[in-house]
């Protein structure tokens, strides 16, 4: 057996550290049956920090050089599942937004269709934007409970996104996509500063928060649709 060395120490720390993004899923559910919304999107938020820094680690510390047995990327695509999908269905059901069977049908359909994407070895567009729908449902799950809107719009609106996960539309990525990048970092900025806010408010925030949450929506969404036009055969 060879020896153990220190920098194979610290390579199996970072995959250590994107585990914790399932504990902070198991917390978060935990935290939706006692319905104490505020803290379950406390601990996706802490779980959606470790994704968006883990990867820097990993790269660091040369992990898939020093431990080429394990992936990386197989154990982050099982926590983002949990913490992206699962989670957040189970909070749209638990949170009143989904209801009887139909309700479950739905967040059946958002846990299968999610699937998909998850498996889609062509997710990625060679300019770093995602192919489909990227299964952003705890981002989805968030804006149902900041702005409560009526069955009659966040069942439409579910199925539509479910439906986007097999089109192939081009969503931006808020840091790799070059196209308007300072743009979309302002935008994510802002919208990371009212989503913090909204959870330490309380739901619903209070109005200010709804229209930087609502503004950067539209902002992506039109983001989305540029990029897609963009990626026509022949542009």
């Amino acid at each position: 057996m060879l020896p153990l060395r220190f920098s194979d120490l610290v390579a199996a720390s970072v995959h250590l550290f994107t585990a914790l993004g399932a504990v902070c899923g198991l917390l978060a559910a935990l935290a939706a049956f006692d319905g104490a919304w505020e803290r379950m999107f406390a601990w996706l938020g802490a779980a959606l920090v470790i994704d968006a820094i883990d990867g820097t680690f990993a790269r660091m510390a040369r992990v898939e050089e020093r431990l080429p047995r394990f992936s990386g990327e197989r154990l982050d695509l099982v926590v983002d599942y949990i913490t992206y999908v699962f989670v957040p269905a189970l909070a749209l059901l638990r949170g009143g937004f989904l209801s009887g069977t139909s309700g479950v049908i739905v967040a059946a359909l958002i846990l299968i269709s999610s699937l998909y994407h998850f498996s889609d070895l062509a997710s990625k567009a060679e300019d770093s934007s995602f192919v489909g729908f990227p299964t952003l449902w705890n981002i989805v799950a968030f804006y149902a409970f900041a702005l409560t809107p009526p069955a009659l719009i966040t069942y439409p609106v579910l199925i539509a996104l479910v439906l986007l996960t097999f089109v192939p539309m081009h969503w931006v990525h808020p840091v790799r996509v070059a196209r308007m990048r300072g743009v979309t970092l302002a935008m994510t900025v802002a919208w990371s500063v009212a989503a913090v806010a909204s959870v330490w408010h309380g739901f619903p925030p209070p109005l200010w928060c709804q229209v930087v949450l609502v503004v950067a929506a539209l902002y992506f969404a039109g983001m989305t649709v540029e990029l897609t036009f963009r990626a026509r055969p022949g542009d």
